[in-house]
Formats: C-alpha cells, sequence, structure tokens
C-alpha cells in the first residue's frame, strides 16, 4: 500500500497520530524534502529506505512507489501541510490509479491553519468574514484567469496566499487594484510552527515593503483581511439569549 501523508505545518509534532504511526510502519518514505521538517525522519524505523523528492521527477518518484509495491514494501509519500492543498497528489495517484497499484490518503495539518495559529487568529469572525479564499498569484505556474487576485480581492474576504512571498509587489498591486484598502491588514506568516517561526504583521499597502525589510521570498505565507483587525462581532452561538438544539436562551 502507498499511504499519501500530510507531514503538517512544520513542527514535528504537529503530524497527525495516524500519519506519525506510518512513518513508524514504512519500508520506503519519498519526502518532500524542500519543505518538510526533516525531524519528522526520525519517527522512521531502522532500515527504512528514504528519498528527498526535490531531487526527483514525478516519473522517478512514482517508479519508486510502484518498485516497493511490486517488492511488497509499504510506502509512505510524505508531503507538507495536507497534501490536498498544493501538493501535486492527483498526477501521482492517477498514475499509480493506472499501475494497479492500491493508494490511500492521510490527513495533515496545513499550513494555513499553523499561519492562523501562530497570529493566535480566528479567519471567520462574525461581521467581518465569513469566507476564507486560498489561492496563490501566478507564477510559473499559471492560474485561471476568473481566479486572478484582484478578482477574488474584490470580495474583500479573508485570503490567504501560498507560494506567492516572491511576487509580493505584484501581490500588492493585484490585491489593491481588486479592492482591499491599502489599509487592510495584512501579515506574513514565515516558516509557521517551525522553531525559526517569523511573524510581520503589516498592512496591505505595506505588505512589499514589509517582506523585502525583512528579507523574506520563499517558505511564507501571505495573510489578508480584517479578521486581523479589532473589530467583529460575538457570536450568536453562545449568546445567553439564542436557543439552539442543545441550549434554551435565556432572557435577561
Amino acid at each position: 500500500m502507498v499511504f499519501f501523508v500530510g507531514a503538517g505545518p512544520g513542527a514535528a509534532d504537529l503530524i497527525t497520530v495516524r500519519g506519525k504511526s506510518l512513518l513508524e510502519q514504512a519500508d520506503v518514505v519519498i519526502y518532500a524534502g524542500s519543505l518538510v521538517n526533516p525531524e519528522l525522519l526520525s519517527y522512521t524505523k531502522s532500515g527504512c529506505a528514504i528519498y528527498n523528492s526535490a531531487h526527483m521527477t514525478l516519473q522517478e518518484v512514482t517508479d519508486t512507489l510502484c518498485k516497493a509495491e511490486t517488492d511488497g514494501l509499504m510506502s509512505v509519500r510524505l508531503h507538507t501541510g495536507d497534501p490536498s492543498i498544493y501538493g501535486a497528489i492527483r498526477e501521482q495517484m492517477d498514475i499509480l490509479k493506472a499501475r494497479n497499484i492500491p493508494y490511500t490518503c492521510v490527513p495533515g495539518v496545513s499550513s494555513f491553519c499553523g499561519a492562523a495559529a501562530a497570529l493566535q487568529a480566528e479567519y471567520t469572525l462574525p461581521g467581518v468574514s465569513q469566507t476564507v479564499i486560498l489561492t496563490r498569484m501566478a507564477g510559473r505556474t499559471q492560474v485561471p484567469e476568473k481566479e486572478s487576485l484582484a478578482r477574488l480581492a474584490a470580495h474583500q474576504a479573508t485570503m490567504v496566499l501560498f507560494l506567492s512571498a516572491g511576487q509580493m509587489e505584484a501581490v500588492q498591486a493585484e490585491l489593491l487594484a481588486g479592492g482591499y484598502p491599502a489599509e487592510t491588514p495584512a501579515a506574513i506568516v514565515y516558516k509557521a510552527t517551525w522553531p525559526d517561526q517569523q511573524i510581520i504583521r503589516t498592512t496591505v499597502g505595506c505588505l512589499a515593503a514589509a517582506g523585502a525589510e525583512n528579507g523574506i521570498q520563499k517558505t511564507a505565507l501571505l495573510l489578508v483581511g480584517n479578521f486581523l483587525g479589532d473589530e467583529y462581532d460575538y457570536s450568536l452561538l453562545y449568546d445567553a439569549g439564542f436557543t439552539h438544539g442543545y441550549r434554551q436562551g435565556k432572557s435577561e
């Protein structure tokens, strides 16, 4: 069996219990070396064959997984965060499926969750935003025109940008062009939950300058929206006068 496992946002103890257990049992591990914390490899058993996919092509990755299956070995494909978000797993799974290789997925804690924890923030504040947009700036990998940052910015919802730290000037221009006011709160979270985590609080209008001043060019998330501000409404769920299926509201 091939297991696609989410490694979590960075800290080695933020992998799921299931993910850690699979690492402990695996005969072969292919990990995304450019982003996965190498401390996670300490969970593997003696004799486990470990490969760094940062130095491998898609063909080499899938050939290694298929050979492990042919040899009767259990393999783990260890992806950063949660593999369903910018994990490039679909192409791997389709190749395995075409070769009749069984596989399954184990979710992980995404870095956007780790970033919120680092900021001690809540993305979905009543009266502020009830929508979280996970996206990226177009680069060598294009995005559909209808998903351009400027178009998404028109919603002024909470936004988290992956894989965009190296293009902060372009990101800032797109966000402003789309409708975010320059004073909208923003944050740059470098290597969320890692020991060398760095948090930079800024605004949309100063995003590029803040990134340049701190030398941030990669391995960072850009977070935008008024969820980073101080004003919001309290949730009705715990309001004393609100009745729901588990509690009768109380009058003043």
